[in-house]
């Protein structure tokens, strides 16, 4: 079975590996700030105030942190568009194409996105924040569109 047709195989699938995929973009996350942390002499100490060692991180470690905790707040607005999806597509049949392209590229935006932050490339930064950010409004409006549509 190729990468399409398990991405696929039911109407709701996209949306649950959107769901997946996204869930471990945050998990993912956390690379590059552990990356910085061992360039900053993190040691166990470091644990009783663990944001007192940000100020020792080199520029791209802090870069790395932010993209990290904005990976938590992106991971926030996209899961219940993606849950809102995934129950409409269960309730309705199959959304619209588009739904499932953008439910299946956020996360790999949010990739993008981090890797971006941490190599200080702020336009694609940019772009792939607001592109990701516009795939979930689009899972929004096409969850809830489909919900209001069959009742």
């Amino acid at each position: 079975m190729d990468l399409i047709a398990l991405l696929t195989a039911v109407p709701a699938a996209p949306y649950a590996w959107s769901l997946v995929l996204a869930g471990a973009v945050v998990i993912v996350s956390i690379v590059p700030l552990g990356a910085a942390r061992s360039q900053a002499d993190f040691t166990m100490a470091d644990m009783n105030a663990p944001r007192a060692m940000f100020d020792r991180l080199p520029a791209w470690g802090k870069r790395a942190s932010w993209a990290h905790q904005n990976s938590f707040e992106a991971f926030g607005l996209h899961a219940p568009a993606a849950l809102l999806a995934l129950i409409a597509a269960l309730q309705t049949g199959p959304l619209p194409g588009i739904a499932a392209v953008v439910a299946l590229i956020q996360p790999i935006l949010r990739l993008v996105y981090i890797g971006a932050y941490v190599s200080n490339i702020a336009p694609l930064r940019g772009l792939c924040w607001a592109s990701a950010l516009f795939c979930t409004g689009i899972l929004y409006v096409e969850g809830l569109k489909a919900l209001l549509q069959s009742a």
